[in-house]
Protein backbone atom coordinates (compact mmCIF):
# COMPACT_ATOMS: atom_id res chain seq x y z
CA UNK A 1 0.00 0.00 0.00
CA UNK A 2 1.30 3.43 -0.93
CA UNK A 3 0.18 6.33 1.23
CA UNK A 4 -1.20 5.92 4.75
CA UNK A 5 -3.10 9.12 5.47
CA UNK A 6 -6.29 8.30 7.33
CA UNK A 7 -9.44 8.93 5.33
CA UNK A 8 -7.58 9.34 2.06
CA UNK A 9 -9.45 8.17 -1.03
CA UNK A 10 -8.18 4.87 -2.38
CA UNK A 11 -7.51 3.24 -5.74
CA UNK A 12 -7.52 -0.55 -5.79
CA UNK A 13 -5.86 -2.00 -8.87
CA UNK A 14 -7.00 -5.52 -9.75
CA UNK A 15 -6.26 -7.88 -12.59
CA UNK A 16 -8.78 -9.45 -14.95
CA UNK A 17 -6.52 -12.44 -15.58
CA UNK A 18 -5.18 -13.61 -18.93
CA UNK A 19 -8.39 -14.97 -20.44
CA UNK A 20 -12.01 -15.49 -19.35
CA UNK A 21 -13.70 -14.50 -16.05
CA UNK A 22 -12.96 -17.90 -14.47
CA UNK A 23 -9.37 -16.74 -13.83
CA UNK A 24 -10.33 -13.55 -11.95
CA UNK A 25 -9.55 -13.92 -8.22
CA UNK A 26 -12.31 -13.89 -5.61
CA UNK A 27 -10.71 -10.84 -3.98
CA UNK A 28 -10.88 -8.90 -7.24
CA UNK A 29 -14.53 -9.80 -7.78
CA UNK A 30 -15.39 -8.68 -4.23
CA UNK A 31 -13.61 -5.34 -4.67
CA UNK A 32 -15.36 -4.74 -7.98
CA UNK A 33 -18.75 -5.47 -6.40
CA UNK A 34 -18.24 -3.05 -3.49
CA UNK A 35 -16.56 -0.15 -5.34
CA UNK A 36 -18.17 3.24 -5.82
CA UNK A 37 -16.87 3.27 -9.38
CA UNK A 38 -15.04 0.73 -11.55
CA UNK A 39 -12.77 1.63 -14.42
CA UNK A 40 -11.41 -0.69 -17.08
CA UNK A 41 -8.19 0.16 -18.85
CA UNK A 42 -9.82 -1.33 -21.94
CA UNK A 43 -12.87 -3.34 -22.87
CA UNK A 44 -10.74 -5.25 -25.37
CA UNK A 45 -10.37 -8.16 -22.99
CA UNK A 46 -12.49 -11.33 -22.66
CA UNK A 47 -13.24 -10.81 -18.94
CA UNK A 48 -14.58 -7.30 -19.56
CA UNK A 49 -17.67 -8.55 -21.38
CA UNK A 50 -19.61 -9.11 -18.14
CA UNK A 51 -18.81 -5.70 -16.69
CA UNK A 52 -21.25 -3.47 -18.56
CA UNK A 53 -21.57 -0.96 -15.70
CA UNK A 54 -17.83 -0.28 -15.59
CA UNK A 55 -16.35 2.70 -17.36
CA UNK A 56 -13.43 2.29 -19.75
CA UNK A 57 -10.53 4.39 -20.96
CA UNK A 58 -10.74 3.23 -24.55
CA UNK A 59 -11.41 6.78 -25.70
CA UNK A 60 -7.84 7.73 -24.79
CA UNK A 61 -6.49 5.11 -27.18
CA UNK A 62 -8.48 6.73 -29.98
CA UNK A 63 -7.36 10.31 -29.35
CA UNK A 64 -3.87 10.25 -27.81
CA UNK A 65 -0.75 10.46 -29.97
CA UNK A 66 1.33 7.80 -28.21
CA UNK A 67 0.79 4.94 -25.78
CA UNK A 68 2.62 6.90 -23.10
CA UNK A 69 0.13 9.74 -23.60
CA UNK A 70 -2.69 7.20 -23.17
CA UNK A 71 -1.29 5.86 -19.91
CA UNK A 72 -0.63 9.29 -18.42
CA UNK A 73 -4.15 10.43 -19.26
CA UNK A 74 -5.59 7.30 -17.61
CA UNK A 75 -3.63 7.97 -14.42
CA UNK A 76 -4.77 11.59 -14.22
CA UNK A 77 -8.40 10.52 -14.72
CA UNK A 78 -8.10 7.89 -11.99
CA UNK A 79 -6.67 10.34 -9.46
CA UNK A 80 -9.37 12.88 -10.34
CA UNK A 81 -12.06 10.19 -9.93
CA UNK A 82 -11.10 9.67 -6.26
CA UNK A 83 -12.18 13.24 -5.45
CA UNK A 84 -8.84 13.88 -3.79
CA UNK A 85 -8.22 17.54 -2.99
CA UNK A 86 -5.35 19.35 -4.60
CA UNK A 87 -2.11 19.71 -2.65
CA UNK A 88 -2.86 23.32 -1.83
CA UNK A 89 -6.50 22.82 -0.85
CA UNK A 90 -7.60 22.77 2.79
CA UNK A 91 -10.45 21.10 4.63
CA UNK A 92 -12.14 17.71 4.32
CA UNK A 93 -12.58 15.90 1.03
CA UNK A 94 -15.26 13.56 -0.26
CA UNK A 95 -13.43 10.34 -1.04
CA UNK A 96 -14.58 7.60 -3.35
CA UNK A 97 -13.64 3.96 -3.59
CA UNK A 98 -12.19 3.48 -7.06
CA UNK A 99 -11.35 0.09 -8.55
CA UNK A 100 -9.13 0.03 -11.61
CA UNK A 101 -9.17 -3.27 -13.53
CA UNK A 102 -6.40 -4.11 -15.98
CA UNK A 103 -5.84 -7.08 -18.30
CA UNK A 104 -3.76 -9.89 -16.82
CA UNK A 105 -1.97 -8.96 -13.62
CA UNK A 106 -1.34 -5.37 -12.48
CA UNK A 107 2.17 -6.41 -11.40
CA UNK A 108 3.29 -7.58 -14.85
CA UNK A 109 4.04 -5.18 -17.73
CA UNK A 110 1.44 -2.63 -16.58
CA UNK A 111 2.77 0.85 -17.27
CA UNK A 112 -0.19 2.66 -15.69
CA UNK A 113 0.58 1.07 -12.31
CA UNK A 114 4.16 2.38 -12.46
CA UNK A 115 2.85 5.85 -13.27
CA UNK A 116 0.31 5.66 -10.44
CA UNK A 117 3.03 4.80 -7.93
CA UNK A 118 4.99 7.87 -9.03
CA UNK A 119 2.03 10.28 -9.07
CA UNK A 120 2.48 13.18 -6.60
CA UNK A 121 -0.97 12.59 -5.05
CA UNK A 122 -0.01 8.99 -4.25
CA UNK A 123 3.48 9.83 -3.06
CA UNK A 124 2.29 12.45 -0.57
CA UNK A 125 -0.61 10.34 0.71
CA UNK A 126 -3.55 12.30 -0.68
CA UNK A 127 -4.53 9.11 -2.52
CA UNK A 128 -3.92 5.61 -1.19
CA UNK A 129 -2.93 2.96 -3.73
CA UNK A 130 -3.31 -0.80 -3.31
CA UNK A 131 -2.20 -3.21 -6.02
CA UNK A 132 -3.66 -6.72 -5.79
CA UNK A 133 -1.83 -9.71 -7.34
CA UNK A 134 -3.64 -11.66 -10.03
CA UNK A 135 -3.12 -14.50 -12.47
CA UNK A 136 -0.82 -13.31 -15.25
CA UNK A 137 -0.70 -14.33 -18.87
CA UNK A 138 2.88 -15.36 -18.06
CA UNK A 139 1.54 -18.23 -15.94
CA UNK A 140 -0.50 -19.57 -18.83
CA UNK A 141 2.20 -18.91 -21.44
CA UNK A 142 4.95 -20.79 -19.64
CA UNK A 143 2.57 -23.65 -18.86
CA UNK A 144 1.70 -24.01 -22.56
CA UNK A 145 5.38 -23.85 -23.48
CA UNK A 146 6.32 -26.38 -20.83
CA UNK A 147 9.06 -24.05 -19.63
CA UNK A 148 10.19 -23.09 -16.13
CA UNK A 149 11.10 -19.43 -16.70
CA UNK A 150 13.52 -19.34 -13.75
CA UNK A 151 15.36 -22.48 -14.78
CA UNK A 152 15.48 -21.37 -18.43
CA UNK A 153 16.57 -17.83 -17.54
CA UNK A 154 13.74 -16.39 -19.65
CA UNK A 155 13.28 -12.67 -20.04
CA UNK A 156 10.08 -10.83 -20.90
CA UNK A 157 10.36 -7.93 -23.36
CA UNK A 158 7.84 -5.61 -24.98
CA UNK A 159 7.36 -6.02 -28.72
CA UNK A 160 7.03 -2.25 -29.14
CA UNK A 161 10.57 -1.71 -27.82
CA UNK A 162 12.13 -5.02 -28.86
CA UNK A 163 15.04 -3.42 -30.72
CA UNK A 164 16.21 -1.70 -27.52
CA UNK A 165 15.08 -4.16 -24.84
CA UNK A 166 16.50 -7.23 -26.62
CA UNK A 167 19.76 -5.60 -27.73
CA UNK A 168 22.64 -7.93 -26.94
CA UNK A 169 20.32 -10.72 -25.76
CA UNK A 170 20.65 -14.34 -26.88
CA UNK A 171 17.39 -15.62 -25.39
CA UNK A 172 15.18 -17.20 -24.40
CA UNK A 173 12.75 -14.31 -24.75
CA UNK A 174 8.99 -14.06 -24.30
CA UNK A 175 7.92 -11.10 -26.42
CA UNK A 176 4.59 -9.55 -25.42
CA UNK A 177 2.37 -6.85 -26.94
CA UNK A 178 2.86 -8.19 -30.48
CA UNK A 179 -0.42 -6.61 -31.42
CA UNK A 180 0.15 -5.73 -35.12
CA UNK A 181 1.97 -6.88 -38.23
CA UNK A 182 4.08 -3.72 -38.13
CA UNK A 183 5.32 -4.61 -34.64
CA UNK A 184 6.23 -8.10 -35.85
CA UNK A 185 8.01 -6.61 -38.86
CA UNK A 186 10.01 -4.27 -36.62
CA UNK A 187 10.98 -7.22 -34.42
CA UNK A 188 12.16 -9.21 -37.41
CA UNK A 189 14.15 -6.36 -38.94
CA UNK A 190 15.81 -5.36 -35.65
CA UNK A 191 17.79 -8.61 -35.57
CA UNK A 192 20.85 -8.67 -37.80
CA UNK A 193 20.62 -12.44 -38.26
CA UNK A 194 17.39 -14.23 -37.36
CA UNK A 195 17.38 -17.36 -35.19
CA UNK A 196 18.06 -20.68 -36.89
CA UNK A 197 15.23 -22.30 -34.94
CA UNK A 198 11.55 -21.59 -35.45
CA UNK A 199 9.80 -19.29 -32.97
CA UNK A 200 6.53 -20.08 -31.21
CA UNK A 201 3.41 -17.96 -31.57
CA UNK A 202 1.08 -17.80 -28.55
CA UNK A 203 -2.36 -16.54 -29.53
CA UNK A 204 -5.50 -16.05 -27.39
CA UNK A 205 -4.21 -18.20 -24.53
CA UNK A 206 -6.98 -19.53 -22.29
CA UNK A 207 -9.75 -18.76 -24.77
CA UNK A 208 -11.80 -21.11 -26.93
CA UNK A 209 -9.79 -20.20 -30.03
CA UNK A 210 -6.41 -20.54 -28.34
CA UNK A 211 -3.61 -21.41 -30.79
CA UNK A 212 0.06 -22.23 -30.26
CA UNK A 213 2.24 -22.94 -33.29
CA UNK A 214 5.76 -22.52 -34.69
CA UNK A 215 6.77 -20.22 -37.51
CA UNK A 216 10.02 -19.56 -39.35
CA UNK A 217 11.64 -16.20 -38.59
CA UNK A 218 11.39 -14.98 -42.18
CA UNK A 219 7.64 -15.60 -42.14
CA UNK A 220 7.08 -13.85 -38.83
CA UNK A 221 5.18 -10.87 -40.23
CA UNK A 222 3.60 -12.72 -43.15
CA UNK A 223 1.80 -15.77 -41.76
CA UNK A 224 0.25 -14.28 -38.60
CA UNK A 225 -2.77 -12.07 -38.05
CA UNK A 226 -1.88 -10.73 -34.59
CA UNK A 227 -3.85 -8.75 -32.03
CA UNK A 228 -3.40 -7.54 -28.45
CA UNK A 229 -3.46 -11.17 -27.18
CA UNK A 230 -0.52 -12.35 -29.32
CA UNK A 231 2.97 -13.11 -27.96
CA UNK A 232 6.16 -14.76 -29.24
CA UNK A 233 8.53 -17.26 -27.68
CA UNK A 234 12.08 -17.00 -29.03
CA UNK A 235 14.22 -19.84 -27.62
CA UNK A 236 17.50 -18.47 -28.95
CA UNK A 237 18.77 -15.60 -31.07
CA UNK A 238 21.96 -15.67 -33.08
CA UNK A 239 24.89 -13.72 -31.70
CA UNK A 240 23.96 -10.01 -31.92
CA UNK A 241 26.33 -7.30 -33.04
CA UNK A 242 26.79 -6.37 -29.38
CA UNK A 243 28.51 -9.69 -28.71
CA UNK A 244 31.16 -8.97 -31.33
CA UNK A 245 31.82 -5.55 -29.83
CA UNK A 246 32.24 -7.13 -26.39
CA UNK A 247 34.74 -9.65 -27.83
CA UNK A 248 36.77 -6.81 -29.35
CA UNK A 249 36.76 -4.93 -26.05
CA UNK A 250 38.02 -8.03 -24.24
CA UNK A 251 40.76 -8.52 -26.85
CA UNK A 252 42.02 -4.93 -26.46
CA UNK A 253 42.34 -5.50 -22.70
CA UNK A 254 44.22 -8.77 -23.25
CA UNK A 255 46.64 -7.15 -25.69
CA UNK A 256 47.14 -4.26 -23.30
CA UNK A 257 48.18 -6.71 -20.58
CA UNK A 258 50.27 -9.19 -22.57
CA UNK A 259 51.74 -7.41 -25.61
CA UNK A 260 54.93 -5.34 -24.98
CA UNK A 261 54.08 -2.87 -27.76
CA UNK A 262 50.48 -2.35 -26.61
CA UNK A 263 51.59 -1.93 -22.99
CA UNK A 264 53.81 1.07 -23.76
CA UNK A 265 51.26 3.05 -25.79
CA UNK A 266 49.72 6.33 -24.65
CA UNK A 267 47.10 8.67 -26.11
CA UNK A 268 49.95 10.71 -27.58
CA UNK A 269 51.83 7.81 -29.13
CA UNK A 270 48.64 6.51 -30.75
CA UNK A 271 47.72 9.87 -32.30
CA UNK A 272 49.61 9.34 -35.55
CA UNK A 273 48.13 5.85 -35.91
CA UNK A 274 44.63 7.29 -35.55
CA UNK A 275 45.40 9.82 -38.28
CA UNK A 276 46.85 7.17 -40.58
CA UNK A 277 43.90 4.84 -40.09
CA UNK A 278 41.51 7.71 -40.81
CA UNK A 279 43.21 8.43 -44.11
CA UNK A 280 43.16 4.73 -45.02
CA UNK A 281 39.41 4.67 -44.38
CA UNK A 282 38.99 7.67 -46.66
CA UNK A 283 41.05 5.92 -49.33
CA UNK A 284 38.85 2.81 -49.03
CA UNK A 285 35.74 4.97 -49.34
CA UNK A 286 37.16 6.47 -52.53
CA UNK A 287 37.64 2.98 -53.93
CA UNK A 288 34.07 2.01 -53.15
CA UNK A 289 32.77 5.28 -54.57
CA UNK A 290 34.76 4.76 -57.76
CA UNK A 291 33.36 1.26 -58.13
CA UNK A 292 29.82 2.49 -57.53
CA UNK A 293 30.25 5.33 -60.02
CA UNK A 294 29.01 7.92 -57.50
CA UNK A 295 31.99 10.26 -57.64
CA UNK A 296 31.10 13.66 -59.05
CA UNK A 297 34.62 15.09 -59.30
CA UNK A 298 35.90 12.74 -62.04
CA UNK A 299 36.19 14.26 -65.51
CA UNK A 300 37.04 10.98 -67.22
CA UNK A 301 34.35 8.31 -66.63
CA UNK A 302 36.93 5.57 -67.27
CA UNK A 303 39.23 6.88 -64.52
CA UNK A 304 39.17 4.43 -61.62
CA UNK A 305 42.14 5.67 -59.58
CA UNK A 306 41.93 6.45 -55.89
CA UNK A 307 43.70 9.33 -54.21
CA UNK A 308 47.05 7.47 -54.18
CA UNK A 309 46.90 6.77 -57.90
CA UNK A 310 46.33 3.03 -57.54
CA UNK A 311 43.61 1.35 -59.56
CA UNK A 312 40.65 1.11 -57.23
CA UNK A 313 39.12 -2.28 -56.55
CA UNK A 314 35.51 -2.58 -57.62
CA UNK A 315 32.56 -4.38 -56.15
CA UNK A 316 33.07 -6.86 -53.35
CA UNK A 317 36.83 -6.37 -53.13
CA UNK A 318 36.51 -2.63 -52.50
CA UNK A 319 33.72 -3.11 -49.97
CA UNK A 320 35.74 -5.80 -48.14
CA UNK A 321 38.67 -3.39 -47.97
CA UNK A 322 36.45 -0.68 -46.49
CA UNK A 323 35.17 -3.15 -43.91
CA UNK A 324 38.75 -3.99 -42.93
CA UNK A 325 39.83 -0.35 -42.64
CA UNK A 326 36.77 0.55 -40.55
CA UNK A 327 37.77 -2.27 -38.22
CA UNK A 328 41.25 -0.80 -37.85
CA UNK A 329 39.74 2.61 -37.07
CA UNK A 330 37.33 1.06 -34.56
CA UNK A 331 40.31 -0.59 -32.85
CA UNK A 332 41.83 2.86 -32.30
CA UNK A 333 38.63 4.03 -30.58
CA UNK A 334 38.64 0.97 -28.33
CA UNK A 335 42.33 1.44 -27.53
CA UNK A 336 41.90 5.07 -26.46
CA UNK A 337 38.85 4.16 -24.36
CA UNK A 338 40.84 1.38 -22.67
CA UNK A 339 43.66 3.79 -21.80
CA UNK A 340 41.14 6.25 -20.34
CA UNK A 341 39.49 3.46 -18.35
CA UNK A 342 42.83 2.45 -16.84
CA UNK A 343 43.32 6.06 -15.77
CA UNK A 344 39.85 6.13 -14.18
CA UNK A 345 38.62 8.83 -16.54
CA UNK A 346 35.94 7.21 -18.71
CA UNK A 347 35.05 3.86 -20.24
CA UNK A 348 33.95 2.63 -23.65
CA UNK A 349 30.39 2.53 -22.29
CA UNK A 350 30.69 6.21 -21.39
CA UNK A 351 31.81 6.97 -24.95
CA UNK A 352 28.86 5.08 -26.46
CA UNK A 353 26.39 6.58 -24.00
CA UNK A 354 27.70 10.08 -24.60
CA UNK A 355 27.41 9.97 -28.38
CA UNK A 356 24.00 8.29 -28.12
CA UNK A 357 22.62 10.99 -25.83
CA UNK A 358 24.22 13.76 -27.90
CA UNK A 359 22.64 12.47 -31.11
CA UNK A 360 19.23 12.23 -29.46
CA UNK A 361 19.55 15.76 -28.11
CA UNK A 362 20.63 17.17 -31.46
CA UNK A 363 17.81 15.50 -33.38
CA UNK A 364 14.77 17.16 -31.76
CA UNK A 365 13.00 16.85 -35.12
CA UNK A 366 13.17 13.06 -34.66
CA UNK A 367 12.86 12.65 -30.88
CA UNK A 368 11.12 15.88 -29.91
CA UNK A 369 8.62 18.43 -31.13
CA UNK A 370 10.91 20.55 -33.32
CA UNK A 371 10.15 20.76 -37.05
CA UNK A 372 12.94 20.39 -39.60
CA UNK A 373 11.84 20.03 -43.21
CA UNK A 374 15.20 20.40 -44.94
CA UNK A 375 18.84 19.43 -44.29
CA UNK A 376 19.54 23.14 -43.77
CA UNK A 377 16.94 23.24 -40.97
CA UNK A 378 18.68 20.27 -39.36
CA UNK A 379 22.09 21.96 -39.60
CA UNK A 380 20.76 25.18 -38.06
CA UNK A 381 19.14 23.34 -35.13
CA UNK A 382 22.32 21.29 -34.66
CA UNK A 383 24.55 24.36 -34.34
CA UNK A 384 22.14 26.14 -32.02
CA UNK A 385 21.99 23.17 -29.65
CA UNK A 386 25.76 22.70 -29.77
CA UNK A 387 26.27 26.32 -28.63
CA UNK A 388 24.00 25.74 -25.63
CA UNK A 389 25.37 22.29 -24.73
CA UNK A 390 29.03 23.32 -24.85
CA UNK A 391 28.48 26.85 -23.51
CA UNK A 392 30.37 28.27 -26.46
CA UNK A 393 30.52 31.96 -27.17
CA UNK A 394 30.99 31.47 -30.91
CA UNK A 395 29.79 28.98 -33.47
CA UNK A 396 33.37 28.59 -34.73
CA UNK A 397 34.74 27.67 -31.32
CA UNK A 398 36.00 24.09 -31.36
CA UNK A 399 36.96 23.97 -35.05
CA UNK A 400 40.54 22.63 -35.17
CA UNK A 401 42.88 25.25 -36.60
CA UNK A 402 45.13 22.40 -37.80
CA UNK A 403 42.58 21.24 -40.37
CA UNK A 404 43.89 21.26 -43.95
CA UNK A 405 43.22 24.70 -45.41
CA UNK A 406 40.64 23.59 -47.96
CA UNK A 407 38.75 21.53 -45.36
CA UNK A 408 38.92 24.44 -42.88
CA UNK A 409 37.47 26.84 -45.43
CA UNK A 410 34.62 24.46 -46.30
CA UNK A 411 33.78 23.85 -42.63
CA UNK A 412 33.71 27.56 -41.82
CA UNK A 413 31.41 28.17 -44.78
CA UNK A 414 29.02 25.48 -43.56
CA UNK A 415 29.03 27.09 -40.11
CA UNK A 416 28.26 30.46 -41.68
CA UNK A 417 25.26 29.04 -43.51
CA UNK A 418 23.99 27.45 -40.28
CA UNK A 419 23.73 30.88 -38.65
CA UNK A 420 22.05 32.49 -41.65
CA UNK A 421 25.00 34.16 -43.37
CA UNK A 422 24.45 34.61 -47.10
CA UNK A 423 27.43 33.42 -49.14
CA UNK A 424 28.18 34.42 -52.75
CA UNK A 425 26.35 32.61 -55.52
CA UNK A 426 28.04 30.43 -58.12
CA UNK A 427 27.83 33.26 -60.64
CA UNK A 428 29.31 35.78 -58.20
CA UNK A 429 32.19 33.46 -57.33
CA UNK A 430 32.84 32.73 -61.02
CA UNK A 431 33.09 36.48 -61.69
CA UNK A 432 35.37 36.89 -58.67
CA UNK A 433 37.65 34.10 -59.91
CA UNK A 434 37.86 35.54 -63.42
CA UNK A 435 38.64 39.03 -62.14
CA UNK A 436 41.19 37.74 -59.64
CA UNK A 437 43.02 35.68 -62.22
CA UNK A 438 43.20 38.73 -64.52
CA UNK A 439 44.62 40.81 -61.65
CA UNK A 440 47.27 38.22 -60.87
CA UNK A 441 48.18 37.90 -64.55
CA UNK A 442 48.52 41.66 -64.92
CA UNK A 443 50.61 41.93 -61.77
CA UNK A 444 52.98 39.09 -62.67
CA UNK A 445 56.71 39.77 -63.02
CA UNK A 446 58.01 38.15 -66.24
CA UNK A 447 61.57 38.62 -65.01
CA UNK A 448 60.95 36.45 -61.98
CA UNK A 449 61.89 39.24 -59.54
CA UNK A 450 58.77 38.96 -57.40
CA UNK A 451 59.72 38.73 -53.72
CA UNK A 452 57.74 38.70 -50.53
CA UNK A 453 54.50 37.83 -52.33
CA UNK A 454 53.76 41.42 -53.40
CA UNK A 455 54.42 43.41 -56.57
CA UNK A 456 53.47 46.77 -58.01
CA UNK A 457 50.27 46.62 -60.01
CA UNK A 458 49.66 48.54 -63.21
CA UNK A 459 48.09 51.50 -61.38
CA UNK A 460 50.97 52.11 -59.04
CA UNK A 461 49.38 50.31 -56.07
CA UNK A 462 50.43 47.11 -54.37
CA UNK A 463 48.88 43.70 -55.05
CA UNK A 464 49.24 41.17 -52.18
CA UNK A 465 49.67 37.82 -53.92
CA UNK A 466 49.01 35.81 -50.72
CA UNK A 467 45.73 37.58 -50.02
CA UNK A 468 44.59 37.50 -53.64
CA UNK A 469 45.31 33.79 -54.10
CA UNK A 470 43.66 33.10 -50.73
CA UNK A 471 40.53 34.96 -51.87
CA UNK A 472 40.44 32.99 -55.11
CA UNK A 473 40.89 29.64 -53.36
CA UNK A 474 38.19 30.56 -50.82
CA UNK A 475 35.80 31.42 -53.65
CA UNK A 476 36.64 28.11 -55.33
CA UNK A 477 35.94 26.26 -52.07
CA UNK A 478 32.55 27.97 -51.88
CA UNK A 479 31.79 26.89 -55.46
CA UNK A 480 32.79 23.31 -54.65
CA UNK A 481 30.62 23.29 -51.52
CA UNK A 482 27.66 24.67 -53.47
CA UNK A 483 28.08 21.89 -56.05
CA UNK A 484 28.29 19.21 -53.35
CA UNK A 485 32.01 18.54 -53.93
CA UNK A 486 34.49 18.15 -51.08
CA UNK A 487 37.36 20.42 -52.16
CA UNK A 488 40.00 18.51 -50.17
CA UNK A 489 39.03 15.21 -51.81
CA UNK A 490 38.76 16.79 -55.25
CA UNK A 491 42.26 18.26 -55.06
CA UNK A 492 43.75 15.02 -53.72
CA UNK A 493 42.13 13.05 -56.53
CA UNK A 494 43.51 15.45 -59.13
CA UNK A 495 46.93 15.23 -57.50
CA UNK A 496 46.77 11.43 -57.69
CA UNK A 497 46.15 11.60 -61.44
CA UNK A 498 49.03 14.03 -61.81
CA UNK A 499 51.22 11.73 -59.76
CA UNK A 500 50.57 8.92 -62.23
CA UNK A 501 51.53 11.19 -65.13
CA UNK A 502 54.78 12.14 -63.39
CA UNK A 503 55.60 8.50 -62.65
CA UNK A 504 55.04 7.54 -66.27
CA UNK A 505 57.62 10.13 -67.36
CA UNK A 506 60.09 9.21 -64.64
Amino acid sequence: MTGDRRGAPQIDVVGLGPAGPELITAEALDLIARADVVYLRTRRHPSAEGMAAARSFDHHYETAGTFDDVYRSIVEDLVAATGARSEAAAGPTTSRSVVYAVPGSPTVAERTVSLLRDHPAVKDGRVALRVHPAVSFLDVAFERLGVDPVEAGARVVDGESFAVDAAGERGPLLVVQCWSSSVLSDIKLSVESGPDRAVTVLHHLGLADEAVWEVAWDELDRSITPDHLTSLWIPELNAPVGAELVRLDELVHVLRQRCPWDRQQTHGSLARHLLEESYEVLEAIDAVAAGDGDRTDRTDPTDRTDRTGRTAGAGDQAVAHLEEELGDLLYQVYFHATLASEEGRFTLADVARGVHDKLVSRHPHVFGDVTAETPQDVATNWEARKLVEKNRSSITEGIPAALPALALGAKLQRKALAVGMVLPSLAADADRLAAGVRDLQAAGDPGGSVAGGSVADGAGGRLDHDAEVGDLLFALVNMARTLGVDPETALRTRAARFRLAVEELG
